[in-house]
């Protein structure tokens, strides 16, 4: 899975996908959120089906625009260890690939977002099923720690914030206990 790319899930992500919802379905959820991108619908989807919620589409939670890399090549050149795949983790930005997201943009439109959401749903328990890049730049707002100090989260796995008058704190970071039983796949940062 790669960037704004739209590919559907694979059998093992919607294995990933059951998982998730056996383990969140006991928790008094009140919203959850997706892109607009099909994987986190999907993603989201026994969860909303056990719940009875409707997935609410958030478009400016959609993944970190790769430029040029975008279709799968981002995959290929983290395989290859490409010397700008390299400095793109050496200075910590997404727009050292051509034609991709800035972090200002990124933090904008995630930012936006953020808001929007914890002020429509004031004391609310939400689900905000993501992307993996989407959820290291929460994360590392959260922590106000490095920009990619939370990149490579698992496929399926849980992280926790908590906002509080504003202030995101970050709680729990890529549990994995529930996708035991889910055969595992070697997990990219994307």
């Amino acid at each position: 899975m790669n960037g704004q790319g739209d590919p559907e899930l694979s059998s093992e992500g919607r294995a990933q996908a059951i998982a998730v919802a056996e383990k969140l379905v006991r928790l008094p959820i009140n919203a959850v959120y997706v892109s607009n991108l099909r994987r986190t619908l999907e993603t989201a989807n026994p969860l909303c089906e056990r719940l009875g919620l409707d997935p609410i589409e958030e478009p400016d939670l959609r993944e970190v625009h790769l430029g040029d890399w975008e279709g799968g090549l981002f995959r290929a050149k983290v395989q290859e260890n490409d010397p700008l795949y390299q400095r793109m983790q050496d200075e910590e930005r997404w727009d050292v690939i051509p034609n991709a997201e800035s972090s200002k943009s990124l933090k904008k439109r995630i930012g936006t977002a953020l808001t929007r959401i914890i002020k429509d749903n004031p004391g609310k328990l939400l689900v905000a099923v993501v992307h993996g890049g989407v959820i290291g730049h929460i994360l590392s707002e959260a922590a106000q720690s490095r920009p990619f100090a939370f990149s490579g989260s698992d496929n399926g796995s849980i992280s926790r914030i908590v906002s509080v008058e504003g202030k995101l704190t970050l709680r729990l970071f890529n549990q994995t206990d529930h996708l035991h039983s889910v055969s595992s796949e070697s997990h990219l940062p994307t």
